[in-house]
């Protein structure tokens, strides 16, 4: 376990070890999911984050009250508020880039699956970054509608930044305090923070000081002495960015801290004072630096005249890098050697990188600046795009290997890299001709340095370190010396040690071992800091090319030495053909420079480097700069190739509810602006609509969470890829919940002032009147943010889910599979839901959409009866109508076919009515003896005749009866049992010994009243169908009504026929908790599906829900009770799932279980029967079996395993030699095998 270390602030390694070693997770205590920010990033350095995200939430929250404020006022200015959301969205777009570049790769390496939706989202707020600034761009600043636009763009912003920030915390920090240690974690922010531009860390760092309290500023001044690397020169870098001007506080705060003992000592601040007054850091000098610099003018070179001519030496070492380029690119296509590729893909990188983040720095410091209406954009954007594409070609000629086409490849190559060279040759040309004379014309000398530094400035610091020695490398002796010099001179006071960190890494560019500065300034700035430092045990190296691989970082110490590698002694090669410098110290001021190293290797860059980079280009203020993804990763082209317009897919249709869910939003979110001034009518017909997408919502997330997400995770490659939208599911149900309570103050908003305006006079009815649309107006505007917020945030998830996920079913699941997760979902689904939910889905479909979806779920449900119940309460069904009756028709057919052909074979006696009445009873039984002795009938047809005379009474009686008209008027007192009956009549609570209930049920078959079907079952000779009831009787006043859940005679004021009343069923139940399954078309017990049952589509039963995994028999339900012999589909008994598959009733189950163990159906095993096995191998080990009979052996069948064997000779008892079970069958006594051990 790696722990803080406590004897003082220690160096680390250069650079972090992602691959190589064991995961040295931190003590678990540690990484809660909600993160203490006291002490907690001393602990885990990763944590120091969670100050960055307090000061974003802070800035956030302050816009939006200011934006809320500029709603109200419908007036101000704008312009304030217009610097900060410029201010904000740089910030966060750098800290996300950053995090794009280092963060999330190291994580992706030890722990897959995460980040990926976590760089999507950044896209998403860039997104929403360029929809605000659209806005505050358009030419509706005088519409009033356009301050509560802004507001709710601003709350929308707001919720999806802090949401996102929230899961970071929850999901991202917890993973990276476990996955890495505490030297990683300090290495994985110090290279977050060399990954921000330095123009912006002179910023960032700041305002994040300023946006939390003065004890959290301590703790991260703290953690920030153990990130940064000891050496004194990059501590001062950082705390001057950190405090601005004043860095003098620091020291002292690191060293209060006795565990900590900061070496960032009073030596360093004196230093600082130093060179801050002018005196050189060397002692050769006393005079002032701007003193000193001045008097020196004695270079001639033209740099010095015009220092922005310097842009002209750019241009012309990215000329030099480009032509080497295109001439490597020439010598692969001639050799026809891949072995070169990483080598020449890294070297593209590194000056795509210089290309980008120059034409960055032209379009944000120099053109504005000359002239403000010049731009280069569009030429700027189109050679990133190259860069882009040639990038992709090497990595697909990776990829392809030998089997590619070579020829092909190469010249593809060369073509790239001659067109990436003409483009920007022309553009280096235009920008000679037109900017550069401006500039020369326009500005002084200084302006014009200054132009030149704020340039570099634009680069972050791992890129600076690399490029300014690739850069002097390339420059003569004067153009390097007349360089550093108006790099001095530009700098400002404040920048002291970061241009003097520049100037030695500018040094190293130099093959010779001199030090350039000291003959630029007359002195060495870093000598007297690289005098101080005793304990430097490490050579400094000179900084050579990104694409070269011999900057390794320095070795892991061994766990002996007590302080380890310094991790920035030494910069990582940036230039290949520049020689080391040797292992000695220099011994004068004209010696090579030896200044710290950043510590960050270039191990990371690439990919993901070079499009962070490119995303930066939107932040270039150009309105035609590309917008390019700011993702590390790749996989979002790997994912469009499963694109939208593949077969059809069983799993495609759960993600047909995205559409209706956005369609719904997007009418929330339109119409929330007309709540300003609307009346009760609309309130409540928005909020009747909201509630709606909010129960059905949480239906679809809640089956996400608990089948769709859990099948993902159930593929070992997928896991942890749903964690984060099952907290995005979290958060969308909060949102949801806020709005609701706001809905519920507008409500009672309105209830209030209606019952004011009722009880008061009209006098006290004005002042109240503007009480009211006050409240009411700021409730409205509120909630208009609201519903913008929950539309951005679920688009945004949906977005990330059909991106991310979607394919993943495709990949990773057969149409079997999908199927199968199609039916769990629909078959935990209760009717109402699906009832509710069905016709709100399909009218956001065409009518092809419709079709494919319905046809899923009919085939998922194949073997249910959803069609039946689809079909008996939803008219959007026409097709499947048509084939009900078509079915119907046939079936009828078919049974009049059937009829028939018994006709045409019954040969017997067949009496008529008036035959059957003169018959008394011995006659009519011994007509049906002699049907069943006749041996010629056919059995199913003598069973059809032998069942019609024992009916033919009634049938006839029935014949006879006179219809009875069941019309509106009908009193009751006509109809046969218009009487109410009472379940106890003691307490003269109406119902039946059945049921509880307030109503009785007209007959449809034979016209009379009974309480329920049971009750007319048990007194007729057949069965009653409840669902064609369509009127009953109300026990309360006695009247025949349709029959409905309330009594409709107005003496009876609405009385209700029970608690729970299905229309399909005609169910009334006033005492148990009964739901309608849709697929068994039947009520049952219990509270719903869901909830405590699921209908498993291949069974078509309904079971508890700790039945999820169980073993499915094809209808196993639609069976009769191996015991009793009831139909168990529809039987009022509890029903036990049998470990086989079968079913039997719970009763039987304990009455058979007494004398039985297997299974009266397939005789395997009831239960786990180990104990009585084991039971019966002591007694047979006992047992001694006569002589004759110790060598015989048996052919046996397990009834458990299914396998055949061998076993000894018993008369009783044979043990299966595979399963060990005693639950076997002899299948032949005599075996041809003697040895009983085998078996086959």
């Amino acid at each position: 376990m790696a722990t803080p270390l406590t004897t003082g602030l220690q160096h680390r390694d250069g650079g972090l070890a992602l691959i190589t070693g064991p995961v040295n997770p931190v003590d678990p205590s540690s990484s809660s999911s909600k993160p203490c920010l006291k002490n907690c990033a001393q602990k885990s350095p990763i944590l120091i984050f969670l100050f960055f995200h307090k000061a974003i939430r802070s800035e956030l929250d302050g816009l939006h009250r200011a934006a809320m404020a500029f709603a109200t006022d419908q007036d101000g200015d704008i312009q304030q508020l217009l610097e900060r959301y410029h201010f904000l969205r740089t910030i966060y777009k750098h800290h996300c880039n950053a995090e794009d570049e280092v963060i999330f790769p190291a994580l992706d390496l030890r722990v897959k699956n995460v980040a990926q939706t976590y760089s999507l989202e950044h896209k998403g707020e860039s997104d929403l970054f360029d929809e605000l600034f659209e806005l505050l761009s358009s030419k509706k600043k005088n519409d009033e509608s356009f301050w509560r636009e802004l507001a709710c763009c601003t709350r929308a912003l707001q919720t999806s930044v802090s949401q996102h920030m929230s899961k970071e915390e929850e999901q991202v920090f917890p993973l990276l305090i476990e996955k890495f240690s505490f030297e990683e974690q300090a290495s994985l922010v110090w290279q977050f923070l060399c990954s921000i531009p330095v123009n912006m860390m002179a910023e960032f760092l700041p305002w994040l000081s300023f946006s939390i309290s003065s004890d959290e500023h301590q703790d991260m001044l703290k953690c920030l002495c153990k990130i940064v690397p000891e050496e004194k020169l990059l501590q001062q870098v950082i705390f001057t960015w950190m405090e601005g001007k004043k860095v003098s506080g620091i020291h002292k705060n690191c060293e209060d801290d006795s565990q900590l003992q900061c070496s960032v000592d009073s030596e360093l601040g004196m230093s600082i004072d130093q060179i801050e007054q002018g005196s050189c850091a060397c002692g050769s000098s006393k005079i002032g630096k701007r003193k000193y610099l001045d008097s020196k003018s004695d270079v001639t070179d033209s740099t010095d005249v015009h220092p922005i001519n310097e842009i002209l030496l750019w241009h012309n070492a990215i000329r030099r890098e480009l032509n080497d380029i295109a001439e490597e690119a020439k010598k692969i296509q001639l050799s026809g050697d891949f072995s070169d590729l990483s080598a020449f893909n890294e070297r593209l990188q590194f000056i795509a990188e210089v290309c980008i983040f120059h034409s960055i720095a032209e379009d944000k410091v120099i053109f504005p600046a000359v002239d403000g209406e010049l731009s280069f954009a569009q030429e700027h954007a189109e050679e990133a795009s190259q860069f882009n594409k040639f990038r992709c070609l090497i990595e697909s000629m990776q990829s392809a290997g030998a089997t590619s086409t070579l020829a092909e490849f190469y010249t593809k190559l060369c073509a790239h890299a001659d067109q990436i060279m003409d483009t920007i040759l022309k553009h280096f040309h235009d920008e000679e001709v037109q900017v550069i004379p401006l500039a020369r014309k326009h500005y002084s000398p200084q302006k014009q340095r200054e132009l030149m530094y704020q340039s570099l400035c634009v680069m972050p610091l791992k890129l600076v370190e690399c490029v300014l020695p690739w850069l002097v490398g390339s420059l003569t002796e004067v153009e390097a010396r007349s360089f550093l010099r108006n790099m001095h001179l530009a700098a400002p006071a404040s920048d002291t040690a970061l241009v003097t960190l520049f100037s030695g890494w500018a040094c190293k560019g130099r093959s010779e071992d001199v030090c350039l500065s000291s003959s630029t300034i007359g002195c060495c700035p870093i000598k007297k800091l690289t005098e101080t430092e005793e304990d430097i045990s490490q050579p400094c190296y000179a900084c050579a090319s990104p694409f070269s691989t011999k900057g390794e970082p320095a070795s892991n110490p061994s766990d002996d030495e007590l302080r380890p590698v310094k991790r920035s002694n030494f910069s990582g090669s940036c230039k290949n053909n520049i020689e080391t410098v040797n292992n000695r110290k220099p011994s004068g001021s004209n010696q090579a420079c030896c200044v710290p190293g950043l510590g960050v290797t270039n191990a990371n860059r690439g990919i993901s480097s070079l499009a962070a980079t490119i995303s930066l280009r939107t932040l270039s203020g150009s309105p035609s700069a590309p917008s390019l993804n700011s993702s590390l990763f790749v996989w979002e082209t790997e994912n469009n190739s499963f694109g939208v317009a593949c077969a059809s897919r069983p799993i495609d249709n759960i993600f047909k509810f995205h559409k209706a869910i956005l369609k719904d939003l997007e009418y929330l979110d339109v119409e929330s602006s007309k709540l300003n001034g609307c009346d009760e009518t609309f309130l409540r017909q928005f909020s009747g609509r909201f509630r709606l997408l909010w129960g059905l919502y949480r239906a679809h997330s809640n089956a996400e969470d608990d089948i769709v997400f859990p099948a993902l995770e159930s593929k070992e490659a997928l896991h942890n890829v749903s964690h984060s939208y099952t907290l995005d599911h979290k958060q969308e149900e909060k949102l949801f919940e806020d709005i609701s309570l706001v809905l519920s103050e507008l409500s009672q908003l309105h209830e209030s002032l209606s019952r004011t305006n009722i009880s008061e006079g009209s006098d006290s009815s004005a002042g109240l009147g503007s009480d009211f649309i006050r409240k009411h107006n700021e409730l409205a505007r509120k909630l208009q943010g609201m519903c913008k917020s929950i539309r951005v945030s679920l688009d945004q998830h949906v977005f990330r889910e059909e991106l991310e996920l979607w394919p993943l079913f495709d990949k990773h699941f057969s149409v079997e599979e999908q199927e199968k997760i199609v039916g769990c979902i629909i078959g935990t689904t209760g009717a109402e839901v699906l009832q509710s939910m069905l016709p709100w889905v399909t009218s956001a479909l065409s009518q092809e959409e419709q079709n494919n979806m319905m046809d899923t779920w009919k085939q998922a449900t194949k073997n249910t009866m959803f069609s039946e119940w689809l079909n008996e309460w939803w008219e959007g069904t026409p097709v499947a109508s048509q084939q009900k009756e078509k079915s119907e028709i046939d079936i009828s057919q078919q049974g009049a076919d059937m009829q028939e052909s018994f006709d045409r074979s019954d040969l017997m006696f067949r009496p008529g009515w008036k035959d059957i009445f003169r018959m008394n009873q011995s006659e009519l039984e011994a007509e049906i003896r002699k049907v069943s002795r006749d041996s010629t009938l056919d059995p199913r047809r003598k069973a059809y005749l032998i069942q019609n005379l024992m009916t033919s009474r009634w049938i006839a009686a029935q014949q006879k009866l006179p219809q009875i008209g069941t019309g509106e008027g009908l009193n009751g007192e006509d109809v046969p049992g218009c009487s109410p009956s009472f379940r106890d009549p003691e307490k003269r609570v109406f119902g039946c010994e059945h049921y509880k209930r307030n109503c009785k049920l007209l007959s449809a078959c034979c016209g009379k009243l009974f309480t329920c079907r049971f009750c007319h079952d048990k007194v007729s000779d057949h069965s009653m169908d409840r669902k064609e009831t369509s009127e009953m009787m109300c026990m309360s006043c006695l009247k025949i009504q349709p029959v409905g859940a309330i009594c409709t005679t107005p003496s009876c004021n609405g009385l209700s026929m029970a608690k729970h009343y299905c229309n399909i069923c005609k169910l009334f139940d006033d005492e148990r908790t009964v739901y309608h399954c849709p697929f068994c078309n039947l009520c049952r017990v219990g509270k719903g599906l869901g909830i405590d049952f699921f209908h498993c589509m291949t069974c078509n039963c309904c079971l508890g829900m700790s039945l999820v995994d169980h073993k499915c028999r094809e209808k196993g339900l639609e069976t009769n009770c191996p015991i009793c012999c009831d139909f168990l589909f529809t039987s009022r008994e509890t029903v036990r799932a049998l470990p086989c598959g079968h079913f039997m009733h719970s009763a039987c189950f304990k009455a058979y279980t007494c004398s039985h163990y297997t299974c009266p159906i397939c005789s395997k095993s009831l239960g786990d029967m180990a104990v009585y096995f084991g039971m019966l191998d002591a007694l047979l080990s006992a047992e001694e079996l006569p002589e004759e009979y110790k060598d015989h052996c048996q052919d046996i069948l397990c009834n458990d395993c299914g396998k055949k064997g061998t076993s000894h000779f018993h008369w009783l008892y044979h043990k299966c030699g595979f399963c060990g079970s005693y639950n076997t069958r002899v299948i032949k006594t005599e075996s041809a095998n003697s040895n009983c051990s085998t078996s086959n």
